[in-house]
């Protein structure tokens, strides 16, 4: 270690360009000079000076990256409201239909948890299933017969969970017959929602930092000479993710089938055709992160803005009906809150896709308009403020040369 003649002696080098640095920076000088002084005659100076020194500076570096002081500051507030107002698993409201002859009678008798929305004297047991694997209702009574049947959609799992524990306190006045999971497994619900997580996971977060690489390796430049369009750009760096996610997502589904017994009653090729419009939004949320990313490590907090929201509120853990109304809607424009309801409709409940049209439309919006916003601000940064040259056209320049 070097020395430098200090006012007590011999002092380290490093202890004296900080003092002075901080003499010239500070515009109290005198009397900051006068403490360093004062600071320097005492034992280990030169370990107190140091730490200060770190210290202001780590202040200044955190100060300046916005995105982690957001995410320090943000992250909590974001926890808090969202486990104060959306962590609930009881379901206060269910949607409920009743069929059959006698059906006002018996809509009339039913407590306050049961918000009747459907009301058929001329339907059938039929009917009230129909209902049930479109969707539209929690709960499906069917009346005209002694006792009356109440039918339950197991597939909303915590909805089913307080229609079976308000039923059983009416006895032997109603029977209860729960479809689609009869035992209320909670992996049944479940797996079909991993799915989606798994997707969302590599489309937001694999996929972003991979296109980061691009911009940390100095190769992102030379993708603006290439004579290709930046539509095809994405397109080519997101294909081996959305193989790699398909080959996950059937690896997944397989495995939830022989594992925890998850049935599969509808159409293949129409889950297929979800998952692919589901992925196409991932790669483009993740495209666009890479775009406002400059490192991988940007990227990963960014894209952990994007998939934490999706995971508490799309309805993967908490239900959406137990949500309060204003982090209810904050579901609604989560993607995997749509995936959620084609993969659990088509698998447990075996729905057609006409009667999952709303889901499939949302996201065909979604990956429209992500993709397209990803696409735009790619190309900015391909070529910023130049105007893409038609491809197999020379500058006049060039043109001159060569004919010369």
């Amino acid at each position: 270690m070097k020395f430098e003649q200090g006012a007590c002696g011999l002092l380290p080098i490093g202890v004296v360009i900080i003092v002075n640095s901080e003499r010239m920076r500070s515009p109290f000088a005198a009397k900051e000079a006068e403490f360093h002084r004062l600071l320097t005659c005492l034992p280990a100076a030169s370990i107190v000076l140091g730490m200060r020194a770190m210290i202001v500076k780590e202040f200044r570096e955190l100060v300046r990256d916005r995105r982690t002081l957001g995410l320090l500051i943000m992250m909590p507030l974001l926890l808090l409201v969202i486990f104060g107002y959306a962590a609930n698993f009881y379901v206060s409201s269910l949607k409920t239909a009743v069929v059959g002859p006698q059906a006002s009678q018996v809509a009339a008798q039913l407590p306050s948890l049961f918000n009747v929305t459907v009301t058929q004297s001329s339907g059938t047991k039929a009917d009230a299933e129909k209902l049930l694997q479109d969707n539209k209702v929690d709960v499906a009574f069917v009346a005209g017969q002694t006792p009356v049947l109440a039918l339950v959609n197991g597939s909303n799992l915590f909805a089913a969970q307080s229609a079976v524990a308000a039923l059983n306190k009416a006895g032997n006045k109603v029977k209860t017959q729960v479809l689609y999971n009869p035992d209320l497994k909670t992996s049944w619900v479940m797996v079909p929602a991993i799915i989606g997580l798994i997707l969302t996971f590599i489309g937001t977060i694999i996929t972003s930092i991979g296109m980061v690489r691009e911009r940390e390796a100095g190769t992102l430049e030379q993708l603006a000479v290439m004579p290709i369009k930046p539509s095809q750009v994405i397109l080519g760096k997101i294909a081996p993710y959305f193989l790699v996610a398909s080959v996950d997502m059937v690896i997944v589904t397989v495995l939830g089938i022989l594992l925890f017994g998850v049935p599969f009653n509808g159409n293949p090729f129409a889950f297929a055709l979800g998952a692919a419009i589901f992925l196409f939004v991932t790669l483009g949320l993740g495209v666009f992160i890479s775009t406002i990313s400059q490192t991988a490590g940007q990227a990963i907090q960014t894209a952990f803005f994007f998939l934490l929201p999706q995971i508490l509120l799309s309805g993967m853990i908490f239900p959406l009906e137990a949500m309060a109304a204003g982090v209810r809607w904050i579901g609604y424009l989560l993607p995997l809150t749509y995936f959620t309801m084609i993969s659990q409709g088509i698998m447990l409940r075996g729905a057609p896709i006409t009667s999952l049209w709303l889901p499939f439309g949302v996201l065909t919006v979604m990956a429209v308009v992500v993709f397209t916003g990803a696409t735009l601000r790619f190309r900015r940064d391909l070529a910023p403020g130049t105007p893409a040259s038609p491809a197999g056209k020379q500058p006049a320049a060039a043109q001159t040369v060569s004919t010369a």
